[in-house]
């Protein structure tokens, strides 16, 4: 599968480029970027071609990787889906519900695969937990606490203006909610507030009735960093383990198989539980949560 890397900051080249390059069925043809000078540093890096006109890197690709701010990602999956091209997308896949929706109608009507690289859900050993977890069933809830500090120097994601706008709630909220779905359910309403160092907490009810707390922030300070998700249920309690047995190169690895597997299959049978409708449930739950945290209301999906 030929890739055009679409993004010429640190994950695009550390993660995403570096896996496509490694990647033994799938070749890095070229990388276009907004800022042309990086886009030939990334791409004499991995020795292919920038390409300074996307219509053009499209039209020699097979998909595209994507690794840009999640509003300009979002106008950019929609003009490769038209292209026929296939999408291994960045999260979360827009800031908008309304920007959300046409990436999945443009997916829809295109008939491509698409998959959003929520990096903990292509680790093996994640899966493997929730598959275990899902056999065992009983969940009633889920504590969440996700507290990073990248705003200091040395950290290549501290000067991410979106990042610096949207806060832990668009960053981190994804990746804990691509766990807690699969084993809670759909959130069908959620509250927020805000706490000190740019924290939001989350409680979110479930469909089943379960209920989940989530505690966010890019801001922690620098000696209060923790990360972990707990499940508490009927048979006891599971704790999600940590990422140190897959790397973000690896994941996204085993991410391009399970596109080339997607795009393989019948298009009317391009299902994956990491597919764009997942990654619009995902953007329509931030999204109501935002509203939650700024309106001081609970929020019903």
């Amino acid at each position: 599968m030929r890739f055009g890397l679409l993004g010429t900051g640190h994950w695009a080249a550390e993660t995403q480029g570096a896996a496509i390059a490694a990647h033994p069925s799938a070749e890095l043809a070229g990388v276009w970027g907004r800022d042309q000078a990086k886009a030939k540093a990334v791409a004499t890096r991995f020795d292919t071609t920038p390409y300074p006109d996307l219509d053009a890197l499209l039209a020699d690709v097979d998909a595209v990787a994507v690794a840009v701010p999640p509003d300009v990602q979002a106008e950019l999956a929609v003009r490769a889906a038209r292209a026929g091209r296939h999408l291994l997308l960045d999260k979360p896949l827009a800031l908008t519900t309304a920007a959300a929706d046409r990436v999945v109608a443009a997916v829809d009507a295109t008939g491509v695969a698409a998959l959003v690289f929520f990096t903990n859900r292509f680790r093996p050993e994640i899966e493997d937990f929730l598959a275990d977890a899902a056999r065992t069933g009983g969940w009633y809830a889920c504590r969440g606490v996700m507290h990073a500090s990248i705003f200091h120097p040395g950290n290549p994601y501290g000067a991410s203006p979106w990042r610096r706008s949207h806060g832990g709630l668009w960053d981190i909220g994804p990746h804990a909610l691509s766990i807690l779905m699969p084993l809670l359910g759909d959130v069908t309403e959620v509250t927020a507030v805000d706490g000190p160092r740019d924290t939001v907490n989350v409680i979110a009810r479930h469909g089943d009735g379960a209920a989940s707390d989530l505690s966010m922030t890019l801001d922690a300070a620098p000696n209060a960093v923790a990360l972990e998700q707990v499940f508490y249920g009927e048979h006891g309690v599971a704790v999600v383990p940590g990422s140190a047995g897959t790397t973000p190169v690896q994941a996204f690895g085993n991410a391009v198989d399970r596109l080339r597997a997607l795009a393989a299959a019948e298009p009317g049978a391009r299902r994956d539980p990491c597919d764009a409708h997942f990654g619009r449930t995902v953007v329509r739950i931030l999204a109501a949560a935002d509203t939650a945290r700024r309106e001081r209301r609970a929020v019903s999906l």
